[in-house]
């Protein structure tokens, strides 16, 4: 498949099978996010792979599933989540700033991760001070994003906007993802 085809076929997943990622595909992900673009090449960005059980499980307790659809978007206690990269930008490196780098990292891991079958939900909705002391993860790093993985157990689809741009799930439980039109977006110079 294509990166662009990638791109087009990726869409956040909120339900997984509950088989484990192999831990060396984890870190092929982090991996791909160490070479996304960095501002000035500092590279203030640090990662930290989450993948056994009972960290998993406190980790996921301190996330929020899908705003427009809760309680519909929580995944039930078999169709949650077998792993999280949590990105830490290093403060010591860094202090502000890093948003952009942030970005190009999450997003190297979930074309990284689509590519080997691995669903990705990224996850701003989250109680990072509770997930720093689960964690153990000192004072110097801010948690800015988690990403959750796992074997998808749904096939979200997308929709041209008509109107709005609210996700929603049909009577069929599947979930619908309106995009914007090519031509709402591309705005003239002239």
């Amino acid at each position: 498949m294509s990166t662009y085809d990638l791109i087009l076929e990726r869409r956040t997943i909120r339900k997984f099978q509950q088989k484990r990622i192999d831990r060396h595909l984890l870190e092929k992900f982090v991996n791909a996010a160490r070479f996304a673009p960095s501002a000035n090449n500092l590279q203030p960005l640090k990662y930290m792979i989450v993948d056994e059980e009972a960290t998993v499980q406190r980790v996921f307790n301190n996330v929020k599933w899908a705003g427009y659809i809760t309680p519909l978007g929580n995944p039930a206690e078999n169709e949650r989540p077998v792993a999280f990269i949590v990105i830490l930008p290093d403060t010591e490196i860094r202090k502000t700033g890093y948003e952009l780098d942030v970005g190009a990292a999450a997003q190297s891991i979930f074309l990284t991760a689509l590519e080997d079958g691995i669903g990705t939900c990224w996850m701003g909705a989250i109680d990072r001070d509770a997930i720093k002391a689960v964690l153990h993860i000192p004072d110097r790093y801010n948690i800015d994003t988690v990403v959750a993985l796992g074997y998808p157990m749904e096939r979200p689809v997308t929709d041209e906007e008509n109107g709005s741009v609210r996700y929603y799930k049909d009577d069929k439980g599947v979930l619908h993802v309106p995009k914007r039109k090519l031509e709402d977006i591309i705005l003239s110079h002239e």
